[in-house]
């Protein structure tokens, strides 16, 4: 997490050093970013970085949370539009993920996200629908899905039966964006693998 100094920037200045931490992390890796590309961009002495985040990962991550946060809204949105359709509501989030990883400039931010997993990636961009929601958000979402239309007697299957869909739902964003496959192509992938989960888990 940012430090509280970032937290204390007037919107401005927070604007200016998120967008060119965002545009390096589009240009280039976590691994390959050059935190001196971003002072040039953001316009700050390169002691400043250091106040208002811990070193580049730090910032990395908290752009990926932010984009992480909007996906989980995202998530409730659709399981509300679609009457707790669990299945649906997670294709159109892997639609608007994948679409993200296809436009060019700052969208390229989440290409290079999937392109370099691993599991700290992961779990950070995962973390709204797992740990986090178990303590505080989780009990919601179970209320939301409609659970009479599922193979799932509790909470806790619950909780297993969205692991499966988040691990699947990886699984496909990587493998389709590193193989450059289309949007039909990647979203056709996709829904058979659904369609294969729901034969066991759908009424």
């Amino acid at each position: 997490m940012p430090k509280q100094t970032f937290f204390n920037l007037n919107d401005d200045k927070k604007n200016k050093l998120v967008e060119a931490a965002r545009e390096e992390f589009s240009r280039v890796s976590l691994y390959e970013a050059s935190i001196a590309n971003i002072l040039k961009r953001a316009e700050i002495p390169r002691g400043s970085f250091y106040q208002y985040f811990r070193d580049k990962e730090d910032a990395f991550f908290y752009l990926l949370n932010e984009h992480a946060e909007e996906r989980h809204k995202n998530f409730i949105e659709n399981l509300k539009a679609f009457n707790g359709d669990l299945f649906q509501a997670m294709t159109e989030v892997y639609k608007t993920v994948f679409q993200f990883s296809r436009e060019n400039g700052n969208s390229n931010f989440i290409r290079n996200v999937l392109m370099n997993m691993n599991y700290k990636i992961e779990h950070a961009f995962t973390k709204n629908l797992t740990k986090q929601n178990i303590e505080h958000r989780f009990h919601d979402i179970y209320q939301l899905v409609d659970m009479e239309a599922l193979h799932v007697s509790n909470e806790k299957e619950f909780y297993h039966l969205m692991q499966i869909l988040i691990a699947v739902t990886f699984h496909n964003l990587v493998h389709c964006v590193s193989n450059e496959f289309s949007e039909t192509e990647s979203l056709d992938k996709y829904i058979s693998e659904l369609s294969l989960l729901k034969k066991g888990l759908v009424k």
